[in-house]
């Protein structure tokens, strides 16, 4: 059951709506004033806040106020219930965080619309979706402009790259979001002497090249096909067009396709403390991830530059890992692809 806090100085206004809050199947927590409001607030966690501004003590604009530098609190979805339909009132609310805003006299059914409304954005934002075309397509189907999905995807440049073909360069400044139709991407940074260090795998199914997209700075890394590919390009301006089409849009888009920036990070640490071993180990879990069929003994096709350009190590010390991982039957090495023999004593591998 949710809990909704009322906060409305008029009696009779406050018993009529939590009856019909009430009825409706929710917890309704009421307060006459604002700073018994805020109180509530801070010692009840409602899911949802229902508050006048016109009130004595503490008004609706004082009550979010003190809400929303409250850690506790600032998250909590705010209606503001009042008389006044003011533009100017609407506008204040609105800057100062509120999450709507319904006029007196209102109608009961206007009421429950606006709240479950709010509680279905909330879920949302908690829905966890996939970084890919699925993912996307599950997103902006929950959150309402399937066309816009299907502006953003079709009818657009698609490129044909031969395996080991640069995408872009890092320096270069990002003109488009790449999803890839067919194939697999790496995506590096190189030193001065020329040694690379892959810091990510993209596959079928992915988009690439988001981050420095959304900051509106040049790439700080580089991307170049793994095998032959073909990668549809999006233009910067359709794909802000999506994004800001509504916050919700925004927020879990943004989420989805920025998760992978706290995975880069985790590579980078590991491989700082990390022995040669683990990160080998590790390098071939992550393209065995990156496999279609996720099957262990079909074979891997890696180069031993990828596997050490990933693993942050010359290639003589990759194959002479890989070489230790064949004598403990851990990876079966024939014809030039890796089969994992042992997939689970390979993701437990310490050292």
């Amino acid at each position: 059951m949710k809990r909704i806090l009322l906060i409305e100085d008029n009696n009779e206004i406050r018993e009529n709506t939590a009856e019909i809050l009430e009825l409706d199947g929710y917890e309704v927590i009421t307060a006459e004033n604002g700073k018994i409001g805020v109180e509530l607030a801070s010692n009840s966690k409602p899911d949802l806040i229902i508050c006048d501004i016109m009130m004595p003590v503490l008004d609706g604009y004082s009550v979010l106020h003190l809400l929303s530098k409250n850690p506790e609190t600032e998250n909590i979805p705010f209606i503001f219930l009042t008389a006044k339909a003011d533009r100017q009132d609407f506008r204040k609310g609105m800057e100062m965080g509120a999450d709507d805003y319904i006029t007196k006299p209102f109608d009961d059914v206007d009421l429950l619309n606006a709240i479950e409304s709010r509680f279905k954005k909330i879920e949302l934002l908690e829905k966890k979706y996939s970084r890919n075309i699925d993912g996307l397509n599950n997103l902006v189907r929950d959150v309402g402009g399937e066309q816009e999905l299907r502006n953003l995807t079709n009818n657009r440049e698609k490129r044909k790259y031969k395996k080991k073909s640069e995408i872009f360069r890092e320096g270069d400044f990002p003109l488009y979001l790449f999803y890839i139709e067919k194939g697999k991407i790496k995506t590096y940074k190189t030193n001065e002497e020329g040694k690379e260090l892959i810091i990510n795998l993209h596959n079928e199914g992915d988009f690439f090249g988001y981050v420095n997209l959304m900051r509106e700075n040049s790439y700080m890394e580089s991307a170049a096909a793994l095998e032959d590919c073909e990668i549809t390009l999006i233009p910067k301006s359709e794909f802000f067009k999506l994004i800001h089409q509504n916050r919700q849009v925004s927020q879990k888009f943004i989420k989805m396709l920025s998760d992978n920036i706290k995975e880069n990070e985790d590579q980078l640490l590991k491989l700082a403390y990390n022995s040669v071993r683990k990160r080998v180990s590790e390098c071939l879990i992550k393209f065995f991830d990156q496999n279609e069929d996720k099957k262990p003994n079909n074979g891997l096709k890696i180069s031993r530059e990828d596997l050490s350009n990933m693993a942050g190590t010359s290639i003589e010390t990759a194959i002479r890992t890989l070489s230790d991982f064949k004598d403990e039957k851990l990876i079966e090495i024939s014809s030039g692809k890796i089969k994992i023999l042992d997939l689970e004593k390979l993701r437990r591998l310490k050292n």
